[in-house]
């Protein structure tokens, strides 16, 4: 395979010293190793090509290990590979040899699994890229950290009967601006695929959480969770999946990708909220059950 990911890093889990939580936190869309063989793949500046990214992110939730909880944090952008999507999401727009056999307005609009394009469109390459290309970031970036994933909340089960993952995003101010249903627009949306992810005791409990901190919150509305909400929770199993995206403009200067001036003000709001999610599943739980 042609190895355009030699200067690229894998994701990265961050381990508690002492596990004492049954919550996962994953990060998919942080990643920022653009990495020299990409960048010169794409016609894109090295500002624009980040318009996609979750940036920051994982600085924001800097230190939740501590609580007991751990995180897995994509390192590849998610200009290069999503994580976020199916891996027969392909975009026969981008790639060579895909027939366009699955309808969805993901592909369509060049978000798939390899995205075609990042926010407002902009395409990232001149030509298209080979099937063996695309085959090569999923095998080495999207199925490694789904099984890391996968492998972290089933040890979560196996210690607390039931486990928790949030998935953790950002989203555009633009996204929530625009929706004419909300008097202020919500500065946190909480998904649960509109309870087929998650126990809506569970994310019911997360928005009074954030609430509870001052946040504006809206429910499954405009972001109800996409493909690893769906594929990881397994409400049946007791494996719960809950996505949260926060407004970029609440941290980051959106065209500059740069942290502004409320950066350290939405941690200090954000972090207490995200240790009370980070005890709703927790030891005193699996005695209690025992």
């Amino acid at each position: 395979m042609n190895n355009v990911f030699t200067d690229i890093r894998q994701h990265t889990i961050v381990e508690p010293s002492t596990l004492t939580s049954g919550v996962v936190f994953a990060l998919p869309h942080s990643g920022r190793d653009y990495g020299v063989s990409f960048l010169n793949q794409s016609i894109l500046d090295k500002i624009s090509i980040r318009s996609s990214e979750d940036a920051f992110l994982d600085q924001l939730i800097d230190g939740i290990e501590k609580y007991g909880a751990p995180k897995i944090i994509a390192n590849a952008p998610r200009a290069f590979i999503d994580l976020n999507r199916s891996t027969d999401e392909l975009d026969p727009a981008l790639i060579s040899g895909i027939k366009n056999n699955i309808r969805s307005p993901r592909i369509s609009s060049g978000l798939g699994v390899i995205p075609r394009v990042v926010s407002h469109g902009k395409e990232i390459y001149r030509g298209k890229l080979s099937l063996e290309q695309a085959q090569s970031r999923i095998e080495y970036y999207w199925k490694p950290y789904h099984k890391d994933l996968s492998n972290l909340l089933k040890r979560a089960q196996s210690i607390y009967s039931q486990s928790l993952l949030i998935d953790m995003h950002s989203m555009p101010h633009e996204a929530v601006s625009a929706q004419s249903s909300f008097i202020k627009a919500p500065e946190i949306v909480v998904g649960d695929r509109f309870g087929m992810s998650s126990d809506p005791e569970f994310t019911n409990l997360i928005v009074s959480i954030l609430k509870q901190h001052g946040f504006r919150v809206a429910k499954n509305t405009p972001f109800a969770g996409a493909f690893i909400t769906k594929h990881h929770g397994k409400i049946k199993d007791r494996t719960h999946a809950i996505q949260i995206e926060i407004d970029r403009s609440l941290y980051m200067d959106e065209e500059q990708i740069l942290p502004n001036s409320g950066f350290e003000k939405l941690k200090s709001q954000l972090f207490p909220a995200l240790i009370q999610i980070s005890s709703l599943i927790c030891k005193s739980d699996k005695i209690a059950a025992e």
